[in-house]
């Protein structure tokens, strides 16, 4: 098994649109799908990024707010998943709640042992 990285982009502004009553539901409908993600051994992590940080350039010597990237280049939230193969974690992705908003993408990446670069 390997682990992958889920990053979640877009959807941010459809959501902003729903009622309070439509965004609980759509919150329950991630926790029922990161539930099962838990249940079938695939979660290891996961949770929402912050919508502003800093960007550091340079080693320190600029320093930036941010990340202001477009809409639907937004980071949203990350999952750490366990899956036998990168097909295996891209078919798991496509079960994914940011679908029903406008979320533009999954990303889906293999987290690499640092082991194979030494």
């Amino acid at each position: 098994m390997s682990n992958f990285l889920y990053l979640f982009r877009g959807g941010e502004k459809a959501f902003q649109k729903l009622s309070q009553e439509e965004k609980q539901a759509h919150m329950e409908e991630w926790g029922k799908w990161m539930g099962g993600l838990k249940e079938k051994g695939h979660l290891l992590d996961g949770l929402p990024l912050a919508e502003n940080g800093k960007v550091v350039h340079n080693r320190g010597e600029l320093v930036t707010n941010g990340p202001y990237a477009e809409g639907a280049e937004f980071v949203g939230g990350y999952l750490i998943i366990s899956a036998g193969s990168l097909d295996e974690a891209t078919e798991i992705s496509k079960g994914c709640p940011i679908f029903d908003y406008d979320g533009s993408f999954v990303e889906v990446r293999q987290i690499m042992d640092l082991g194979e670069y030494v």
